[in-house]
């Protein structure tokens, strides 16, 4: 038993031991292992130091290079400044000293002007003084010849210089009617301009053919009718000639009066309409469609009137003027024509500070007489004048009416407009129908009439055949020549040569005169 205890103290003992050996083994291998990684830790720590310090010089070095760098770039671009305001100040300085030198040229030349001017002046002076003293000397002597004492010298001078401020004082007068004359012709030319940039309207020529298309061919044969029976009766009932040829699909009407050419085109195109094409059909068809064309007479009659805003005419006048719709005079609708004219009237009437509204009467009626100019005998001056009288017109408007052609005087400014704004709206390029080839025969035959003329340079028509200017040879033709050649030339184009309106004679003298100041 004890030796049991003792065995078993003695392992006890043995643990123990073997417990405090292995203590004391682990705390010194701790220790080592603390004193190793604290010796790691200090050599990283002073390997990151050296690092740190190697690139803080690093950077220092290439922050003194830029440092370098940039004061040695800023130092370059300051020296290439001052180079430049160096060498401009040598420019300006170069320029200063130009300006110096020239102003010292012109001081000397200025000092011997003066110098020569006064040298003039003192010979002025003498010449001044020698010419006082012949004059006396010449007073003498004229007293000594003519027998006369200075104050019968002065009274006979006196006389003459009367004479010549009299001859002056006409040739002032003249001069000034001239000038008075070209004022009002500029503000004529003016007024005119103003109104016609005002005015503006579109005109065709109008033509006495009328084309009515067709939904096909076959209703030409069904317009022909058995034998011709239908359009022999269209053609009786209407007065116009139907033309049907190898046209596709189209029937062209021709005549000369557009009011029985209308009347046909509708009748016609209300029969192809209908389908039933018969001589009795026909004749109903004429019937409405000459109905249809007074109605529309009369609606343009009135829109004319208010388009132009004149307001209580005759009813028969206004029928009248729808009339003119279908008139036309050189291919120009009168209707539009009397439009035209009675606005221009307005804007010329406007301009002057006349009676608008009474203008614009006199431009629309201007030309009624050409409604009935083919139904009574008389010319439409005299045929507007006595509708005009018949239904109780102004008498401003009857005289317009009459004088706008120049048959009788005008008595008002109001008919003057009314013939300038008729000239306008007809004389304006494509108002009236004319072939081109006409148009430039006229123009060539105007040059060769007015280059036929002796002294003659070169001439040109212009505007539209309505003035011709001829540029004379100064040498052989002079200002009183210039006065007899225009007449001529105006009597020979008149003798010779067919034109509207009336064409302006411009003959032109120039003479030159050049020099070279050295």
């Amino acid at each position: 038993m004890i030796s049991i205890v003792a065995s078993v103290m003695i392992a006890v003992v043995c643990i123990l031991i073997t417990a405090v050996v292995t203590a004391v083994v682990t705390t010194n291998v701790q220790k080592k292992s603390a004193t190793n990684t604290i010796g790691n830790a200090e050599e990283k720590a002073r390997e990151i130091i050296d690092e740190a310090l190697k690139n803080a010089e690093a950077k220092k070095r290439e922050s003194m290079l830029e440092i370098k760098e940039e004061s040695i770039r800023t130092k370059n671009e300051l020296d290439k400044e001052i180079k430049e305001r160096r060498a401009e100040a040598q420019r300006s300085e170069r320029r200063l000293q130009q300006k110096e030198e020239n102003i010292d040229k012109k001081a000397d030349m200025i000092e011997r002007r003066e110098q020569s001017l006064a040298a003039k002046e003192e010979n002025l002076n003498k010449m001044k003084a020698e010419i006082s003293k012949l004059n006396e000397q010449r007073l003498q002597e004229l007293e000594r010849i003519s027998g006369l004492t200075s104050e019968q010298a002065k009274d006979y001078l006196l006389k003459i210089v009367e004479d010549e401020v009299k001859h002056e004082t006409a040739v002032m007068i003249k001069e000034m009617e001239s000038r008075a004359k070209e004022e009002a012709d500029k503000k004529a030319k003016e007024y005119v301009v103003t109104a016609i940039q005002r005015c503006a309207a579109d005109h065709v020529s109008e033509t006495t053919i009328s084309v009515v298309p067709l939904p096909n061919d076959e209703m030409k044969g069904r317009i022909i009718g058995r034998e011709g029976r239908n359009i022999r009766t269209l053609e009786t009932m209407t007065g116009v000639d139907l033309i049907i040829d190898d046209t596709p699909e189209a029937v062209i009407l021709s005549g000369f009066d557009p009011i029985r050419r209308e009347v046909a085109r509708i009748a016609l195109e209300k029969l192809i309409v209908d389908g039933r094409i018969h001589p009795a059909r026909i004749e109903e068809m004429v019937e409405k469609a000459q109905k249809e064309v007074e109605v529309m007479i009369k609606e343009e009659g009135e829109a004319a009137t208010l388009e132009v805003g004149v307001h209580g005419i005759h009813p028969e006048l206004v029928r009248l003027l729808g009339k003119m719709k279908f008139r036309t005079s050189y291919g120009q609708n009168v209707l539009k024509h009397s439009i035209e004219v009675a606005h221009l009237s307005g804007l010329l009437a406007a301009e002057m500070g006349l009676d608008v509204r009474l203008a614009k009467r006199a431009g629309l009626l201007h030309d009624i007489g050409k409604a009935v100019d083919h139904e009574m005998e008389g010319s439409h001056i005299q045929l507007g004048a006595e509708l005009c009288r018949k239904y109780k017109e102004n008498s401003i408007v009857i005289n317009a009416v009459e004088a706008h052609h120049g048959d009788v005087e005008p008595t008002s400014l109001i008919a003057c407009i009314v013939q300038a704004a008729d000239t306008i709206s007809a004389a304006r390029p494509g108002a009236r129908r004319e072939t081109l080839e006409t148009y430039t025969t006229r123009l060539k035959q105007l040059e060769e009439i007015t280059n036929n003329f002796k002294g003659v340079d070169k001439s040109f028509a212009i505007q539209a055949g309505r003035e011709v200017r001829v540029m004379v040879i100064p040498e052989q033709i002079s200002d009183s020549d210039m006065v007899l050649m225009a007449r001529d030339i105006s009597k020979q184009i008149e003798a010779e040569l067919e034109y509207p309106g009336t064409i302006k004679v411009n003959v032109i003298r120039e003479s030159r005169v050049i020099d070279y100041a050295k």
